[in-house]
């Protein structure tokens, strides 16, 4: 439970940007966490993630730009990899290779290959890896959980979810700031980030436990939005004329083996306000994120003599009563770390699946299914939106899998009576 410290975890970070930074506060400030071992490739970041160890903690842990030593060292049981996009997958293969747990910061893969060698490696040395997808312990989406869990929507037929979100100063300036998504976005056109909203969604589908995502196909707009950004904001640089490949607005239908369909959006490079451009839809209700607003059938109230007879509710009233009990406790705990807390959330998962030696709550089969989209997407994109066949990263096991770990950050189930 929240609150009760265990015992003590001995970790590495690498990859110390802002994330990496705002992520390593969050550990630092959970008492039975040891940061050890800090690394980035730049040195000035490694030094700042020495000081912000040795500020809150009183000992200066060993630094590093090569990920290699770190996760040599037996000091430490478990590596939390907050790197670009593209070398994620390796330095977690690399910490399971040498008997560490693994834990990832969200991206999309860059091919399928890889995707199996984080899968292969896990099932090869027994050492978990969690991707650390905050979203899926969002408020909001745990509450979903639970109503899904407990049958409020019937029998789930389509979701949608986006990362729709005006990135154009963080993706111009990434030259600048040493940023990976102007590298991603100069050369790659698929849905480069599709995690935060898939995560969840495959939580309420049964991804990897009696479901599965068979097939996608993806389209792109054309692209426009960073060359106007650069137009207005840097005239005299180079990449004022280059070619952005990332279209401005990335499509893509995925297909179920139980008929579900979801439907995902990437939109950064054009003005807008953030969203996760939620739907959960089934045989008695509909939740949508942007009007915060839910119809349940038998719930909500309804004209039967009207032409539309179905009208929307607020979801508060719904938040409140199927608060998941993870966050029922943690508004006692008290609310911490970034992202309105769910990143906090997310870190104490895995952390305390190290701490007991346990499975982590979301994991390698997860993990690789969702990181596939973004290379599986560029395929289909670049084939003129066909089909492409998504892998089936258990083997067969999704059909008869056993249940997940129960405890307080299962997203599986929800386990109440871990919370009496």
């Amino acid at each position: 439970m929240l609150g009760q410290e265990g015992r003590h975890v001995s970790i590495g970070v690498v990859g110390l940007g802002g994330r990496g930074q705002g992520q390593l506060k969050v550990l630092l400030d959970m008492p039975d966490v040891d940061v050890r071992a800090v690394c980035d490739v730049y040195e000035d970041r490694t030094q700042e993630g020495v000081r912000l160890v040795q500020e809150k903690k009183g000992y200066l842990p060993f630094a590093t730009q090569d990920y290699r030593e770190l996760v040599a060292r037996p000091d430490i049981e478990a590596v939390v990899v907050m790197t670009n996009w593209t070398t994620h997958i390796r330095i977690a293969v690399a910490a399971m290779r040498a008997g560490k747990y693994a834990a990832m910061e969200v991206g999309g893969a860059s091919s399928i290959g890889e995707c199996w060698d984080l899968v292969r490696t896990s099932e090869e040395t027994g050492m978990p890896c969690m991707m650390i997808e905050n979203c899926c312990y969002n408020r909001e989406e745990m509450a979903l959980l639970n109503m899904v869990k407990k049958g409020l929507f019937g029998q789930l037929v389509h979701c949608q979810g986006g990362y729709e979100h005006g990135l154009q100063g963080e993706i111009g300036n990434g030259d600048i700031n040493r940023h990976y998504r102007q590298e991603n976005f100069l050369h790659r056109n698929g849905e480069l980030y599709p995690t935060h909203e898939l995560g969840p969604i495959s939580k309420y589908l049964d991804i990897n436990r009696g479901n599965r995502l068979t097939m996608l196909t993806s389209m792109a707009s054309l692209s426009l939005g960073m060359h106007s950004w650069f137009q207005e904001n840097r005239p005299d640089h180079p990449l004022a004329h280059a070619d952005f490949r990332e279209g401005d607005i990335v499509t893509t239908m995925i297909k179920c083996a139980r008929g579900e369909t979801i439907f995902l959006i990437h939109d950064c490079s054009l003005p807008r306000p953030y969203s996760r451009g939620g739907r959960v839809q089934g045989t008695r209700g509909i939740w949508m994120e942007d009007n915060r607003s839910i119809f349940l059938k038998g719930l909500s109230p309804e004209e039967p003599e009207s032409w539309d007879p179905h009208h929307w509710e607020s979801f508060d009233k719904y938040l409140e009563e199927y608060d998941h009990p993870l966050w029922k406790e943690y508004k006692e705990f008290g609310l911490r770390g970034g992202h309105g807390g769910m990143d906090y959330l997310v870190l104490r998962g895995f952390i305390e699946a190290v701490q007991k030696h346990e499975p982590t709550p979301i994991d390698v089969y997860d993990t690789a299914t969702w990181m596939s989209i973004t290379c599986l997407s560029e395929d289909s994109i670049a084939m003129g939106s066909m089909p492409v066949a998504i892998p089936d990263f258990t083997s067969g096991r999704w059909i008869g899998r056993e249940p997940a770990t129960p405890g307080c950050f299962a997203l599986d189930a929800v386990y109440e009576e871990y919370f009496q």
